[in-house]
């Protein structure tokens, strides 16, 4: 993706490093964000390597109900959202997250909190190494704050600071619900994984190319320079509890870009947890990336009394001619109970409460079987099968709340000690015809051909998968060991192209992208 970024960006880059303007390039999408003004964005739009333009919004995130804070401890007892999923059995089973990381894009996180610190991946104990473990996106002041100027100073923690730092709690508050626990909170889902974190929002104002940005940097994290980056250091599971609505926007022209980015995410084995939203109880109410899209796992909210909360957002999506069902699922999001700034607590409401139970349960399953790493359409599966279906007299859309998946519970409650069990049973096909480790295709993304590349091997047929499983392409390749495919009848989107030869087959996925 990078080889494919500079070599597209090279013209626009030149033109830009020649005015001396400033920019920033992506990767994860094939896109430049650049500040300049009317007259030079015309000249930019005339470049031939310039597909389109967009609007770069800021956009002010809605954090949902909150409470008062609670200061006072809980003499240990797990919160009431931890016992609603029966996360606590599944640590009586021995699992709570061991050896898996997750991943918080949110307003930033006070690292050194009691309940989390132990569980930041760069706390070694007697250091401290940020690099690969941190990340700001945040190098200004938002304007929607009214500041007369750029001081550092307006934010809590500054900009583009070199640890973790929160500017608002709501960050703190997700990543104690995922992973907290001391001797006297027991707060988090999966208090044996360590976490990692972007800060994309500045006191609560955010924008696509800040949550480009952090997601980005969870594909293939790096040092606090931004230099470096090493996909091996990347999270198995990411919380975004944010979203990005229209009307303060964000629009079709850019829903696209935070699309493309998540399914980078979710083609390098990453499972993207998203909050549903908080514009509830009326259908179509799921409205604004990242929930909208089918590769989001989006999770509404819940009380202690398994019924919806009201303010959480419902589906269905529309989705080309069909109605697409939302959310996938449902987890505890009233009234919870986690970390904040100054080693505080507090109760905090809304969907952004949700996701971090789905994230931290995604933890245990992978800590009960390493094999679920990297496996998110397994992942996804299991989520949704051992869910605990929920009907409801709502009808949305042409989905009635009698069915499951509805549009108001999607497939159900969550359940970790089910998601957990059924990972246990979980196992990878060792099937070597299948391994596909040996396929280079490249450009990747590719727009109009795709060249492939499988050294000494003949190969006489391929065929192309879209991520329905439906074929959509074949061909033969007379026995070559490489060779090129028009792709132009493809659609943008991921596909996987499985090349067959005398004796075994080979598998490789490729993003057309135009």
């Amino acid at each position: 993706m990078k080889q494919h970024a500079e070599q597209s960006q090279e013209g626009l880059l030149s033109f830009l490093e020649s005015r001396k303007i400033q920019y920033r390039s992506f990767y994860i999408v094939n896109a430049v964000l650049v500040r300049t003004d009317f007259m030079t964005a015309e000249q930019i739009a005339a470049i031939p390597q310039v597909r389109r333009l967009v609007y770069d919004p800021v956009i002010r995130h809605q954090f949902g109900e909150k409470a008062a804070s609670q200061a006072s401890g809980r003499s240990g007892e797990p919160e009431w959202g931890i016992t609603g999923i029966d996360a606590e059995q599944v640590w009586n089973l021995g699992y709570e997250g061991q050896d898996v990381v997750i991943g918080g894009a949110d307003t930033g996180v006070e690292w050194i909190h009691s309940t989390i610190s132990q569980q930041y991946r760069g706390n070694l104990g007697d250091t401290v190494i940020h690099d690969y473990n941190w990340y700001d996106a945040i190098h200004e002041i938002s304007p929607l704050h009214n500041d007369t100027t750029n001081d550092a100073s307006l934010n809590p923690c500054g900009l583009e600071v070199n640890y973790p730092c929160d500017d608002n709690n709501h960050g703190t508050h997700t990543v104690g619900t995922m992973v907290g626990r001391d001797t006297a909170n027991q707060i988090g889902v999966a208090p044996g994984a360590k976490w990692i974190a972007c800060r994309n929002m500045e006191r609560g104002w955010g924008s696509p190319s800040t949550y480009l940005e952090c997601f980005e940097w969870f594909l293939a994290p790096t040092d606090l320079a931004g230099e470096n980056p090493d996909p091996g250091a990347a999270p198995d599971v990411i919380n975004n509890s944010w979203r990005c609505p229209e009307i303060e926007g964000c629009n079709e022209s850019n829903f696209g870009l935070i699309q493309d980015a998540i399914r980078a995410l979710k083609q390098a084995g990453i499972f993207v947890v998203v909050s549903a939203g908080n514009e509830g109880p009326s259908c179509f109410s799921i409205d604004s990336p990242p929930a909208i899209f089918d590769e989001s796992f989006s999770v509404g909210a819940h009380a202690s009394n398994d019924t919806i909360a009201a303010f959480s957002s419902r589906g269905p999506i529309p989705a080309d001619t069909l109605l697409q069902v939302k959310p996938d699922i449902v987890a505890p999001g009233v009234s919870v109970r986690s970390a904040i700034r100054n080693q505080g607590f507090a109760r905090f409401s809304g969907t952004s409460m949700a996701g971090p139970h789905v994230a931290g349960t995604v933890a245990l399953m992978i800590s009960a079987n390493p094999q679920l790493r990297g496996q998110v359409d397994a992942i996804t599966d299991i989520l949704i099968n051992t869910a605990i279906p929920v009907t409801n007299r709502q009808d949305c859309g042409d989905t009635g709340g009698s069915a499951v998946p509805n549009n108001t519970y999607g497939y159900g409650l969550l359940d970790a000690l089910g998601a957990v069990e059924a990972a246990l049973s979980f196992t990878v096909s060792t099937d070597k015809a299948r391994a596909g480790s040996s396929v280079t295709l490249f450009p990747n993304p590719a727009s109009d051909r795709v060249e492939w590349t499988i050294p000494e091997e003949k190969i006489f047929a391929f065929r192309i998968f879209d991520l329905n499983g439906k074929l959509v392409m074949q061909g033969n390749t007379g026995g070559a060991s490489f060779g090129t495919i028009q792709a132009r009848q493809l659609q943008s989107g991921f596909y996987v192209i499985h090349f067959q030869g005398l004796d075994k087959s080979f598998t490789g996925k490729i993003t057309i992208a135009r």
